[in-house]
């Protein structure tokens, strides 16, 4: 759908767990929880000081998608792909950062939450968008009201969304797939219970098969 192997394949997967990590240590054990879900991708958000070495840690498994999120500055752009980061996301729609991905040649997804803030991506050749924060910018009713003039934008809604709402999203066939730190949270972190974090990444996994048919895959990137 989008010339880009990494966008058709965070796609394929329908989901994308968004990950606050402040201990590295925890980093490789994350990264098998996921696996073993059937979900082997990852977007670490920079938003603790040791964000980059636990993106640098999950990265070094080649069969795990790893991105970078909360992406603010064209620097941290750099910082984030030297460190193994495979796509960028940002909370809004930057002209400098997109242009450095543009000029790094990684996908990015900024964030968008008005019709103005599309059209500007589109005027930036851009063809997918994070839509952020989903549920506190209207939800899925905004979301369908946004899709309908823009054909073509594919949307990544990410913020407040739960794993009760996430088949409802994923119906949307501007949908290209949902963000959710549901699937990696704070406290199961901090238990390092990695095996109901396994078991959230498979239901969602589940959810994804049903509402698309089958489409949801388990393998490697």
């Amino acid at each position: 759908m989008s010339g880009s192997p990494v966008l058709d394949r965070l796609g394929d997967l329908g989901v994308i767990p968004v990950v606050v990590i402040d201990d590295p240590s925890q980093a490789t054990a994350l990264g098998s929880a996921l696996h073993l879900g059937g979900l082997p991708c990852a977007e670490v958000t920079l938003r603790t000081e040791t964000a980059l070495e636990s993106l640098r840690i999950l990265a070094e498994d080649p069969n795990l998608l790893v991105g970078a999120g909360t992406v603010l500055r064209p620097a941290q752009v750099e910082a984030a792909l030297q460190a193994g980061a495979r796509y960028i996301v940002s909370p809004g729609f930057s002209a400098l950062v997109v242009s450095e991905c543009q000029r790094a040649g990684v996908p990015v997804l900024p964030g968008v939450a008005t019709a103005t803030e599309i059209q500007v991506a589109l005027e930036a050749g851009l063809e997918a968008v994070k839509f952020f924060p989903a549920e506190a910018s209207g939800g899925l009713a905004a979301l369908k009201a946004l899709a309908a003039p823009f054909q073509g934008v594919r949307f990544v809604p990410t913020g407040g969304i739960g794993a009760d709402g996430l088949a409802a999203y994923l119906a949307q066939p501007s949908v290209l797939a949902v963000g959710g730190s549901w699937l990696v949270p704070a406290d199961l972190l901090a238990a390092q219970d990695f095996a109901r974090i396994s078991d959230l990444a498979a239901a969602a996994m589940q959810v994804v098969r049903n509402a698309r048919g089958g489409s949801g895959q388990a393998v490697g990137a």
